[in-house]
């Protein structure tokens, strides 16, 4: 592992561990109703019986593909995760965490 995904994952931890401390984390009501919840909407995600083809700009493939190995699944199913989730109405809008990568380019983009 390079030192700088090492890095990169110890910041995760950290992150991780900072938010719990500051009470963000909440414990589950329901465990078993909880796991069944998770567990049918893996199945319907995970249930694919059509194929579609769709045109992407290379810029976004590229970020779909970076977050895809952040999570570490194939971009192709966190596409098809995304697009259930907005199809369910449970995509949720939040605030941006940029990217050093995206940061980048919106500096040379307000550069130029």
């Amino acid at each position: 592992m390079s030192k700088k995904l090492k890095a990169e994952e110890k910041n995760y931890e950290d992150d991780i561990l900072e938010s719990y401390e500051g009470g963000e984390w909440k414990s589950v009501a329901n465990l078993d109703d909880e796991i069944a919840r998770y567990a049918s909407s893996a199945a319907a995600t995970l249930t694919k019986d059509k194929r579609i083809n769709i045109r992407l700009s290379s810029r976004d493939l590229e970020d779909i593909q970076m977050r895809a190995a952040e999570e570490g699944m194939p971009y192709q199913t966190l596409i098809a995760s995304i697009v259930h989730k907005y199809a369910s109405g449970r995509l949720v809008e939040t605030a941006l965490r940029p990217t050093k990568q995206s940061a980048g380019r919106a500096k040379k983009l307000r550069a130029g």
